[in-house]
């Protein structure tokens, strides 16, 4: 009788503990809303929400990419949009400049505000973003474009200080961005290509070198022939280019769109996998804890029985 009541008492404590067990699920899952909070709880689960959850990490790292080059591409917009505007205000300058009923007095005052306008040109291509100059390709803390001077303090051209042929033949200076696994985007920082160069030694600073020393001569026929025509091409040249950042600005916009549907989708599937259903959840709970309540009632009886054997 006693080897009965033994093997009752220990049949009793093994099923109120797993009842215990049952009840501390429920009541932990009611307390986080998670399904599963460790490895032994469910190893396939939680292995799928570590997975799920370095997803949405990475879907996030994405998308700040994404918003901070979109917010790149905006700056360079803006910044091709006022060098173009000084580069129609040169052209309006160099076909006045080239009418014959301009004195030299004329052509001084519109050489000044020629001048000023390569300086405020250069400001825009100048033009920095979060600490980081938009043209400068690689050498994004070099100021890249700088006016050159002779002694006397007059123009002679533009240097550029970012990433050239001396950094490494054939070296891209423009920047690649990841926005996706697997999918890369290429903003237009090669400042290289608004030098615009056209052979050795002709580029963007020596066209307004010429311009300004065609000034200073009265050439009224360099003036309304090629230099007319350089001025124009200049502009085309900033056009195409502002053109192409607007194409990429475009492809990251579509990009966060995609980033976003993705992110959602993400969210989704990780609230079904780990979060629970609460009312579901809380009756789970609720007969747990009914049956709880019954082991314990149960045991003070067999509890009773088997210590009245021993008496």
């Amino acid at each position: 009788m006693r080897i009965t009541n033994s093997l009752m008492s220990k049949n009793f404590m093994r099923n109120l503990n797993n009842n215990m067990k049952s009840v501390y699920k429920y009541q932990e899952q009611l307390s986080t809303m998670e399904q599963v909070s460790r490895p032994s709880d469910d190893p396939l689960k939680v292995s799928k929400v570590l997975d799920l959850n370095n997803e949405i990490k990475q879907n996030e790292e994405y998308k700040s990419t994404i918003n901070d080059s979109i917010d790149f591409t905006n700056a360079q917009d803006s910044a091709l949009a006022n060098a173009t505007n000084s580069m129609q205000r040169i052209y309006t300058l160099t076909q006045q400049a080239a009418n014959g009923t301009y004195n030299e007095q004329d052509r001084d005052a519109i050489r000044t505000e020629v001048e000023n306008e390569i300086d405020t040109l250069l400001d825009s291509l100048n033009t920095s973003f979060g600490g980081r100059y938009i043209f400068a390709g690689n050498h994004t803390t070099s100021k890249p474009f700088e006016k050159t001077l002779d002694a006397e303090g007059n123009f002679t051209g533009i240097q550029y200080n970012g990433t050239t042929e001396e950094n490494g033949p054939g070296m891209s200076g423009n920047t690649t961005k990841e926005i996706a696994r697997g999918v890369n985007v290429e903003l237009q920082t090669d400042g290289r290509a608004l030098m615009n160069s056209q052979g050795e030694e002709d580029n963007l600073g020596a066209f307004f070198n010429k311009l300004l020393t065609a000034l200073d001569e009265n050439n009224t026929d360099d003036l309304g022939g090629e230099l007319l025509e350089r001025v124009d091409a200049e502009m085309n040249n900033i056009v195409n280019l502002r053109t192409g950042i607007g194409a990429t600005n475009n492809r990251l916009t579509a990009a966060k769109d995609r980033n976003e549907s993705e992110y959602l989708n993400l969210k989704t599937t990780y609230s079904n996998t780990q979060d629970i259903d609460l009312a579901e959840t809380y009756m789970q709970y609720s007969m747990e804890m009914v049956a709880y309540e019954a082991s314990l009632q149960m045991g003070n009886k067999i509890l009773q029985n088997s210590l009245l054997n021993y008496m």
